[in-house]
């Protein structure tokens, strides 16, 4: 059994920006997640795991947005920005904003582990495993997933706190996450159980290439 002060539960881009129905980077479907991730947070709280919000702030003069979405974000008003007319914008919704001891992370790209300190500060704590909640399932939970595995963490993916563009996109990403390694939890379950249906594949991993101690 994994020990939760050993995991953290990282949140997603879950920003006014990208969930506010008027917003150009809105995610369809991540509105309805904030109750399910509100839970997740709550319970993670419980557990003594420790809470990271990885989030978006993309420079005023969009230096830093991707290509291939800067002309949507110019476009539409320079949302997740200090230049969005929306004040709102970059802040995470209410019920998902940071409390004491939690940790904020800004990221510039998909994943939380493309160039910050996730890694290092996850590391540092004695974290082995990272469950993912937040939006959108095929970019950002998608690509910091990969990443984490290919750092050797186990992987947990809260998937109805996640949230993709359409049911279909949710669901391929899903399956694609789990046919490669990623363990998939439901917040029901995550609630009830917290991490003991997770396998500790890394430790797992370690035994068979080291052996047993003696």
């Amino acid at each position: 059994m994994i020990d939760p002060r050993k995991a953290a539960l990282i949140v997603i881009d879950m920003q006014n920006g990208f969930i506010d129905p008027a917003s150009a980077l809105c995610v369809e479907g991540a509105a309805a997640t904030v109750p399910a991730c509100s839970r997740a947070l709550d319970h993670a709280r419980e557990l003594g795991m420790p809470v990271f919000h990885v989030v978006r702030e993309y420079a005023e003069d969009g230096s830093d947005v991707e290509a291939v979405r800067h002309a949507a974000w110019h476009d539409g008003g320079k949302p997740v920005s200090r230049a969005c007319v929306n004040p709102r914008s970059l802040d995470e919704l209410a019920p998902l904003a940071p409390q004491p001891g939690d940790r904020v992370v800004v990221k510039p790209r998909f994943s939380a582990f493309f160039n910050t300190n996730l890694d290092n500060v996850l590391r540092r704590l004695g974290v082995g495993t990272v469950v993912l909640i937040g939006t959108t399932t095929p970019n950002c939970i998608r690509t910091t997933c990969y990443d984490a595995l290919s750092l050797d963490y186990n992987v947990a993916v809260i998937e109805d706190c996640t949230s993709s563009r359409t049911p279909a996109v949710q669901a391929a990403n899903i399956e694609d996450m789990a046919h490669i390694g990623a363990q998939m939890l439901t917040c029901d379950e995550f609630c009830m159980q917290g991490l003991a249906s997770v396998r500790d594949v890394a430790a797992e991993v370690a035994v068979a290439v080291r052996g047993p101690r003696a």
